[in-house]
């Protein structure tokens, strides 16, 4: 039984798979040689992050196919419905990269509060000769402690940023349509703990409220989330991280809103024309950029690795 990992799978997922008896591939297929290869290698199962698409051609075209596993949360590069009403199982690790992606939000928060996006850039160059300048430069850092964070999407991730944020000391309000409170349990490293309950508000105000604002919500299908209205409603001197879908944000309107000092930095993880990001948005120094890679962290692609072999072996049915 082939298992075709397009876009990569952790070694304890392949080691896990192979004692269950499966084949595993991991050789990258071009999208458009997909189909083909999938029906000369009798591919049951094909694994995926987000690179690769499977869309309705492939759903037709391939009738070996039994599962589709997204090793992540979001789905949008699956035709997850069309999948079903095939009878093709549709599987993905909503959990697996939780903590590593709210990591990756802080990584870009600090980044951005103390210019390290901009003087990681200068430093080499011209470090040496502009010292005092630069140091003149990045003296107007800010710190998070005491500042509120609006957490926009309080699924899993969400509330994994909101439990870091907690601990920083952080105040935390939040905005989903689907939640309407979420119950944090930070815990300690000695087994203490405390809980808090977050009651969640309205986006307009959430918007208006934050000094740090991060977004976790599916691709959007209407348009952006974020536009030039939406910056309009926020303070001045915000921060934005977006960690989630490229599209949640009008790239133009944020690039006019850092330049304008509306916001004071942002972060971006994901981008609208991925893998081909816009050259204003790359060499922007008040950017903090990283190139999606909000799951990549050892500890989450074990986790996805062995979520998804144990998934597949139970849908198998492989003792």
């Amino acid at each position: 039984m082939k298992v075709l990992a397009n876009d990569g799978l952790d070694q304890s997922g392949i080691d896990a798979l192979i004692e269950k008896g499966f084949e595993v591939i991991t050789t990258k297929v071009p999208q458009e040689q997909l189909v083909d290869y999938i029906n000369e290698h009798n591919v049951r199962t094909i694994l995926v992050r987000s690179a690769t698409q499977v869309r309705k051609d492939i759903i037709d075209n391939c009738p070996s196919i039994e599962i589709i596993g997204r090793g992540g949360v979001g789905m949008d590069n699956i035709d997850v419905e069309y999948a079903r009403e095939k009878g093709i199982h549709v599987i993905n690790t909503p959990s697996a990269s939780s903590e590593s992606v709210a990591e990756l939000v802080f990584a870009h928060l600090f980044s951005g509060a103390r210019f390290l996006q901009d003087s990681n850039r200068k430093m080499p160059l011209v470090g040496d000769t502009e010292f005092a300048g630069l140091k003149k430069a990045y003296a107007a850092g800010i710190e998070l402690k005491g500042k509120t964070i609006g957490i926009v999407g309080m699924g899993r991730i969400g509330q994994e940023v909101a439990k870091i944020a907690l601990g920083l000391g952080m105040r935390v309000i939040a905005a989903d349509n689907n939640i309407g409170k979420a119950s944090i349990k930070v815990k300690f490293y000695n087994n203490q703990f405390i809980n808090v309950d977050i009651e969640t508000e309205p986006l307009q105000d959430v918007l208006k409220h934050s000094d740090f604002i991060t977004l976790h919500v599916p691709a959007q299908k209407d348009g952006y989330m974020i536009g030039k209205n939406e910056f309009e409603m926020m303070k001045d001197g915000v921060a934005v991280v977006n960690c989630s879908r490229g599209g949640v944000i009008d790239e133009e309107a944020l690039i006019d809103a850092l330049d304008s000092g509306k916001v004071r930095f942002a972060g971006l993880d994901v981008f609208i024309n991925e893998p081909t990001p816009s050259k204003k948005i790359l060499n922007h120094s008040k950017i903090s950029l990283t190139p999606h890679t909000g799951a990549s962290t050892l500890e989450a692609q074990d986790r996805i690795g062995l979520s998804l072999a144990e998934q597949i072996s139970s849908i198998l049915q492989i003792q």
